[in-house]
């Protein structure tokens, strides 16, 4: 498989190919550290997988620190206060339960998030990704991207000296699962991606179905650790990819709709990163992906 460079270049990358109707890929968007841009990184995926197939941006973080919950309230949704953890969901209640927004060329893409008022009390959310991924499934999306809070490495060694799954090898341990690291460029971001990444190698982490995505802070040439940085990561992952400084995001949020055309690049590099990683690892197209157990019928009260 031919890796994606740390550069993005002026040749207009190759359309996203669209998804078998039975495959589901899940993108988990990781971090090591607060700062990373992970937000900004999960919501260009979403964007992006949006054209190869129904994509959904779940954000697993507390209402309060996060910033899709306010994207849902903008659009009435219900969010994820409309789906009781103890009771049978449809799809339909699912899809309502979500804002939308517009992808690659106007595909379509939603956002499951807590949108209630910032008074309401704290809803309990599932930990496990397969609770998230089964959520997906009922949804009936094909292209999952979790936009996931849990410290990256920390999480890797508390889980070894607790001798528990942990978070991180639940999310690589999800069907078809492409998880994506992200990392400020800086030199302290660049190192705490590369002690990241340290512990991912020794927990035997598949490296080779790894995106990394190093996050411009502003204008200008990355620092030279942080070239350095991205040498070495490329022949240990799947893909480095360069997100470029975008003053728009900073100004107009994460949904806004006119990006600089090097950011439009790079989010297009880094969608076309993960599909490849998907395709090297299990073959291009992929296979179905497995459905939720049915629920039993319910047994009527006597």
């Amino acid at each position: 498989m031919e890796r994606t460079g740390v550069r993005v270049g002026k040749k207009q990358p190759v359309a996203a190919p669209v998804l078998p109707a039975g495959a589901r890929l899940a993108v988990p968007v990781m971090a090591a550290t607060g700062g990373s841009g992970r937000s900004t990184v999960a919501s260009l995926l979403a964007a992006g997988l949006a054209a190869s197939g129904p994509t959904v941006l779940l954000d697993l973080a507390p209402r309060l620190s996060s910033p899709w919950p306010v994207r849902v309230a903008e659009q009435g949704a219900d969010g994820l206060a409309a789906l009781p953890p103890d009771q049978p969901l449809t799809r339909t209640a699912v899809q309502q339960a979500c804002a939308t927004a517009a992808g690659v060329n106007g595909a379509r893409w939603q956002v499951l998030a807590d949108g209630r008022e910032w008074h309401a009390q704290p809803l309990t959310l599932p930990e496990p990704p397969a609770a998230w991924y089964q959520l997906a499934a009922i949804g009936g999306w094909q292209a999952v991207v979790a936009d996931t809070v849990h410290p990256l490495a920390h999480d890797i060694l508390a889980a070894r000296c607790a001798g528990e799954l942990g978070l991180t090898r639940g999310w690589y341990g999800l069907p078809y699962a492409v998880p994506v690291v992200c990392a400020a460029a800086t030199t302290d971001g660049v190192q705490a991606l590369q002690q990241a990444v340290m512990a991912l190698h020794a927990e035997g982490m598949p490296l080779n179905r790894t995106v990394v995505v190093l996050v411009a802070t502003g204008d200008g040439r990355p620092p030279a650790p942080v070239r350095a940085g991205a040498t070495m990561l490329t022949a240990r992952t799947a893909a480095v990819v360069h997100l470029p400084y975008d003053p728009h995001i900073r100004a107009h949020g994460l949904m806004a709709a006119r990006l600089r055309t090097r950011t439009r690049q790079a989010a297009a590099q880094l969608t076309r990163a993960v599909l490849d990683a998907a395709h090297a690892a299990w073959g291009e197209p992929l296979p179905d992906a497995p459905q939720p157990a049915p629920l039993p019928p319910a047994v009527p009260a006597s």
